[in-house]
């Protein structure tokens, strides 16, 4: 059966074609122009104007913010954080979520009614420091790890998922002799790889782009993530990169901030189409049933 489109549908499909290009255009636009000035020649820039293509190629800025060791160092910790920290999220997350989508778990609403209630309401900034600081963490990275090793909005969308397997698989297994732990390794979570998949993500994201639990926990310059250093640039439009002193020479600072920018977001570019294909399928397969 064929379906001829009306003059109506037809105009309605270019509209929403165009709008989506438009929308396209204003995420597109602006990193490409941090990509072109990042390349530009620096005193191209200090010309001014709006740049979409490097006018003049030249890798002055990347030269600059790698001749000294710091912004290496900022990026090994930011990745270290990023692994380690998903890691351990997505462990904590799952071994929660699992006996919470269990509806013969005892005490099973409360529990839930506590992970929702921190949803809402929190200690605050002064007894969250408190607490970090009592459990030794300051200036320690897993200030930046431990705190938050659970979200209770990923938590409930993975129970979710989670509920959507069928008891009956788990029966079989225990019959053959599967303990929980074992259900859960060998059956549960190889068939919850998408929501998995997507999850590490943004779990991954949150760690990459975090910089205020660091400005609050760590206080030694050295162990900065990579997005503390960005900031000290982007905010004090810095032409010096970390406690080494290099040669003196004129680069524009908004160059070496886009150059930053592009190194800094870069990692996660690159991960994303990896997982962008469980992306939507893991959040909508989790959120059908309550």
């Amino acid at each position: 059966m064929t379906y001829d489109k009306t003059w109506g549908n037809r105009l309605f499909d270019w509209f929403n074609g165009a709008l989506l290009v438009l929308i396209a255009l204003v995420c597109i636009v602006p990193f490409l122009y941090v990509l072109a000035v990042s390349f530009t020649a620096p005193h191209i820039v200090a010309q001014g104007g709006f740049i979409l293509y490097p006018k003049e190629f030249s890798l002055a800025a990347y030269e600059y913010i790698f001749s000294t060791n710091t912004l290496v160092r900022s990026m090994g910790i930011s990745v270290y954080v990023t692994a380690l920290g998903t890691l351990i999220n997505l462990v904590l997350t799952s071994l929660l979520a699992y006996p919470l989508s269990r509806r013969h778990l005892r005490g099973r609403k409360w529990m839930m009614l506590g992970i929702v209630f921190t949803m809402l309401f929190s200690g605050g900034l002064i007894p969250t420091y408190y607490v970090v600081k009592s459990l030794h963490m300051i200036d320690t990275l897993w200030s930046l790890m431990i705190p938050t090793a659970i979200s209770a909005f990923n938590l409930i969308i993975l129970k979710n998922f989670f509920q959507q397997i069928p008891e009956g698989l788990e029966d079989s297994a225990k019959i053959d002799g599967c303990n929980d732990v074992g259900i859960l390794v060998r059956i549960v979570l190889p068939l919850s790889l998408p929501a998995i998949a997507t999850f590490a993500l943004f779990y991954a994201v949150d760690h990459w782009n975090r910089y205020f639990q660091a400005v609050m926990y760590i206080n030694d310059n050295s162990k900065w993530p990579v997005q503390v250093l960005l900031r000290e640039i982007v905010i004090n439009a810095s032409s010096r990169i970390g406690d080494t002193s290099i040669e003196e020479m004129y680069i524009q600072p908004l160059t070496i901030k886009m150059a930053v920018i592009v190194f800094a977001t870069l990692p996660i570019i690159v991960i994303y189409p990896f997982l962008q294909k469980h992306f939507a399928k893991g959040v909508m397969l989790g959120s059908v049933k309550g």
